[in-house]
């Protein structure tokens, strides 16, 4: 029983740490989101500032330029962090069904020692009332 009751604190941490993992994947494609977003509206800002909305136009703003590639840059890391996030769900998933899988055996060996604990009371209690019947 000790030995389980070790897998089942280790499933319990192994899950937290999936978890963890997923969420932070989660919080670096919002952050690269939200950086993009921001990368836009100052592409937007220049573009209105200069009047030049034409990239191939010989006097578009640099600035402008380097943003749209650092946008482009982010998004796409955040892109390349989806695949990284599926396959955190899927290991999140298989470990939750793990740790499932071994505290329903925990659960199911308790329900045995109580039963047999009962079934002892029991012939006990019946051993009393057999003595007592005999007096």
């Amino acid at each position: 029983m000790k030995a389980r009751n070790s897998l089942i604190r280790l499933r319990r941490f192994q899950v937290d740490e999936k978890r963890r993992q997923l969420a932070q994947i989660e919080t670096m494609i919002a952050e690269f989101r939200r950086m993009a977003t921001e990368l836009d509206e100052q592409i937007v800002a220049e573009q209105n500032r200069t009047g030049i909305t034409d990239i191939t136009h010989f006097a578009y703003s640099t600035f402008a330029k380097a943003a749209m590639q650092r946008r482009d840059n982010l998004n796409a890391s955040a892109d390349d962090l989806k695949g990284q996030h599926e396959a955190a769900q899927d290991a999140l998933a298989e470990a939750v069904e793990e740790l499932k899988k071994i505290e329903l055996m925990e659960e199911r060996d308790q329900e045995r020692s109580r039963h047999a604990a009962e079934m002892l009371d029991q012939e006990q209690m019946d051993e009393i009332a057999a003595q007592r019947a005999m007096r």
